[in-house]
């Protein structure tokens, strides 16, 4: 039996923390240890884009004691990542270099989407409980340091997922900012938070009614599990629970505090901004219950790495997820739903039947699928510069599940799809895309073009659509008996840009009746 021991490492706003687990496809994962070190770097990126170079040592001191650690329990592989007080840095590059020269460890950074696609498997893998609470009306809350990530289920689907800059170091720094009193803080809390929510509830809630939150946090999930413990039901705490936990934090010092609670000191006014922030949230959702499942961000890099070497496997459909969101951008915007369905069936049949040819893998075809959902988006800014419009509103819109490049890779598709397709030389001076991305933003564009030029009316002429490839054509079979004369004589400038992508002239035949 085949046991790896994998670290995951969190570079986080105000914590560097490592578990460690064994892994195996007989066992699945075990956590074997947690180590965690409070440093506070989101302070310092928010408010001057760098670190100091005291705070650089100390994060490279620390992380040379995680690597002792990972050679003592005789760690297989490894990932470490930083998220937003890393991602919000001016010298970034430089910060991450220094690192990995005095370390040997190397960092990458998640885009705020991947973060939370982590945080949001960790809590999937849950299994059972996941699945049972996501039945009645759920929203995720990830609280971070510098933003909180609210993502919406419905029918078992994740709908809509919204960032917003209210984590509780950046409300911390607000509050020093304004230097306001231990009283004053409650209400101020309040109404930063309910400011933004108003705004959020017009957009996203509207009717739809909310039982449970799931937290993700590393304050609040602590208190609630070891309250759970104490009453039989661990993890899920009421309304009447939060307000039990927001009194005691106001009512005690914070060194009572501390050891009430068997937390550090410092932890404590993070701790009590973490509660007002979500007593606030639920009262805006009327919410019934939270649970508090004790994942973090560490759980979610362990799971990712045990799926991608097929040790575990998941449940819960996290492509639906991604499909379910960009449904509802493109509701959000107006588009088509009779439209996108057709140009979906087309586009995706087209890339099935060119496997061969193409090189591209499932993630691409999702890919596609995607940009066939939002290929009109645009058109709610402006019916002239629909590509541009779509671009910039798909670009702009979080797809949880989709990476920033992949989200780029996707705004592309569906710009180029309505515009002058810009070669590599050209688009390398606007974005920072690699030829690898280039080309699948090539590849796709070249098929999203072709099915939309087979239902260039809108008016869903074909009843079906036979595509084969022969040598160096591909067939397209049409079965209808209205008149395609439009959709012939707008084909060719589709196909041209086709044939040069893959050197295959496509060729629209109407079927004989």
């Amino acid at each position: 039996m085949s046991v790896k021991t994998f670290a995951a490492i969190d570079v986080g706003s105000y914590e560097l923390s490592m578990k460690i687990f064994e892994v195996s496809k007989a066992r699945g994962m075990r956590e074997i240890d947690h180590i965690r070190h409070g440093i506070d770097m989101g302070t310092e990126t928010y408010s001057t884009g760098k670190l100091s170079y005291d705070r650089v040592d100390e994060l490279c001191r620390v992380l040379l004691e995680f690597k002792n650690i990972m050679k003592s329990y005789q760690v297989s592989d490894y990932k470490a990542y930083g998220t937003s007080a890393i991602r919000e840095m001016k010298n970034k590059a430089i910060l991450l270099d220094q690192i990995e020269q005095r370390t040997k460890l190397h960092i990458d950074v998640l885009s705020n989407s991947e973060q939370r696609f982590l945080d949001y498997k960790s809590i999937a893998f849950q299994g059972e409980g996941f699945q049972k609470i996501i039945e009645n009306g759920t929203a995720i809350l990830d609280i971070g340091g510098g933003s909180i990530q609210i993502s919406l289920f419905d029918n078992d689907t994740l709908v809509s997922t919204q960032n917003m800059k209210m984590g509780v170091l950046r409300l911390q720094e607000r509050l020093h900012h304004l230097d306001a009193s231990i009283r004053q803080c409650d209400a101020l809390i309040k109404e930063i938070v309910e400011s933004q929510m108003n705004v959020y509830q017009k957009l996203y809630l509207k009717d739809r009614q909310i039982k449970n939150i799931i937290v993700v946090d590393d304050y609040i999930s602590t208190i609630v599990m070891r309250k759970g413990k104490s009453s039989g039901i661990s993890g899920f705490a009421d309304r009447k629970m939060m307000d039990y936990f927001a009194q005691t934090c106001r009512s005690k010092s914070l060194s009572e505090l501390s050891r009430m609670l068997d937390m550090a000191e410092e932890n404590m006014p993070l701790l009590y901004i973490s509660l007002i922030l979500l007593r606030t949230i639920m009262n805006t959702m009327e919410a019934e219950q939270i649970w508090a499942p004790g994942v973090t961000l560490c759980d979610g890099i362990a799971y990712e790495y045990a799926e991608k070497n097929k040790i575990i496997t998941s449940s819960h459909d996290f492509e639906k997820d991604i499909i379910a969101c960009a449904q509802n951008i493109s509701k959000r915007y107006r588009g088509s739903k009779r439209r996108s369905e057709t140009l979906e069936q087309i586009a995706l049949a087209i890339f099935d039947s060119m496997k061969k040819i193409h090189g591209l893998d499932k993630r691409e075809r999702l890919l596609l699928q995607i940009s066939t959902i939002l290929h009109d988006c645009g058109k709610y800014i402006s019916m002239v510069n629909l590509g541009e419009c779509s671009y910039s509103i798909i670009m702009a819109t979080e797809i949880i599940g989709l990476s920033h490049q992949e989200r780029e890779i996707v705004a592309n598709v569906v710009k180029y799809n309505h515009l002058e397709f810009d070669y590599y030389e050209a688009m390398e001076r606007q974005h920072s895309l690699d030829r690898e991305a280039y080309l699948k933003i090539a590849k796709l564009t070249a098929i999203l073009r072709l099915a939309n030029g087979l239902d260039r009316s809108h008016k869903q002429k074909f009843k079906n659509v036979k595509i084969s490839l022969k040598e160096d054509q591909l067939l397209l079979t049409v079965d209808t008996t209205e008149d395609i004369t439009l959709e012939k004589g707008l084909f060719g400038a589709r196909a041209d840009f086709f044939e040069e992508v893959y050197n295959i002239r496509p060729e629209i035949r109407r079927k004989r009746m």
